[in-house]
């Protein structure tokens, strides 16, 4: 004898597309989290779902998202934290320098190619096949800011392509590295090979760095990857670039009061050294605004510095 039962919210298949969206918001959780918990978690999003309902609610996405970030940060902490602040500093300036590569990919495709491998092996946590690969870049980088074909024969000076050059994207491109000295660039490669040094002759298994990683160095194409440099009437770079840095830092500064740990503080004074050796090798040829963004970068810093042990001290009152 069969018993007739309620419908329930999580059939029919309004449902499905229901469960499908939970499920998509779902991976910004660690993958372990999702593996362990996820099911359970969709059944009780499920279960207390209205019938016919196809989209979460808006409190419910938030939450989700919020609920992940904080589920990776304190994921994160696993890791040694000063090993996981190098790698994760290391990784962004890492970006950052490629980004500066890609306008020019087709004049030096070659090292545009070796710069993205670089930050592909330090996502994955290769450091010590990164070491070389980095090391190689830096050498051609040192060439090109002192006009000598070291390593290939590049032609210098090093133009843009005609889509960055030609202010159908950011507007008018200049040579590669022709708005300042080889000191501030080769600092801000020392910085990348020191971290890798570091961190191989430490040893052990390093983390995985999330593939988000990767679309930072289109957005950034073209800014300096220790610089300002915003163009003299402002442009879509330079606006990119400040949202993205600011954004970064700012989840910086919110993960370091969720988890109680300097590890983000430490990854953004990498990238703020690098910042800082161009303020020093252009003393004076800086704009009002490029001194409100720099500023803007070191509040930031300071803050995810700050606030760990301020969080710390709360808790143990």
């Amino acid at each position: 004898m069969t018993v007739a039962t309620e419908p329930r919210a999580d059939t029919g298949a309004g449902t499905g597309v229901l469960e499908r969206r939970y499920r998509r918001l779902l991976l910004g959780y660690p993958r372990a989290y999702r593996s362990g918990y996820g099911g359970e978690l969709i059944a009780t999003l499920l279960d207390t779902a209205e019938p016919g309902r196809t989209l979460p609610s808006a409190r419910e996405s938030f939450a989700l998202v919020v609920g992940g970030l904080r589920t990776r940060v304190i994921y994160a902490t696993e890791r040694p934290a000063w090993v996981d602040g190098v790698h994760l500093g290391v990784l962004a300036l890492s970006v950052a320098q490629l980004a500066m590569l890609v306008p020019y990919a087709t004049a030096v495709p070659l090292w545009v190619g070796l710069s993205a491998l670089a930050v592909l092996l330090i996502m994955r946590g290769r450091v010590r096949l990164a070491l070389p690969v980095v090391v190689l870049v830096a050498v051609k980088v040192c060439a090109i800011t002192l006009g000598r074909p070291w390593l290939d024969r590049t032609l210098l000076p090093v133009d843009p392509d005609r889509f960055w050059g030609g202010g159908t994207l950011y507007g008018g491109g200049g040579t590669l590295y022709g708005g300042g000295g080889p000191v501030a660039p080769m600092i801000g490669y020392a910085l990348a090979v020191l971290g890798l040094l570091v961190l191989a002759a430490r040893g052990g298994r390093l983390g995985t760095r999330s593939w988000f990683w990767l679309p930072a160095a289109p957005l950034l194409a073209g800014a300096d990857p220790a610089g300002l440099d915003f163009p003299a009437a402002g442009g879509a770079h330079a606006t990119v670039r400040v949202a993205l840095e600011i954004g970064v830092l700012l989840l910086a500064v919110w993960a370091g009061h969720v988890a109680h740990d300097p590890r983000w503080a430490m990854a953004a004074g990498v990238y703020l050294t690098s910042v800082l050796a161009v303020y020093a090798e252009n003393l004076g040829a800086h704009s009002e605004r490029d001194l409100a963004h720099l500023a803007a970068l070191i509040l930031l810093t300071a803050s995810a510095a700050a606030v760990p042990y301020r969080a710390k001290r709360h808790v143990l009152l």
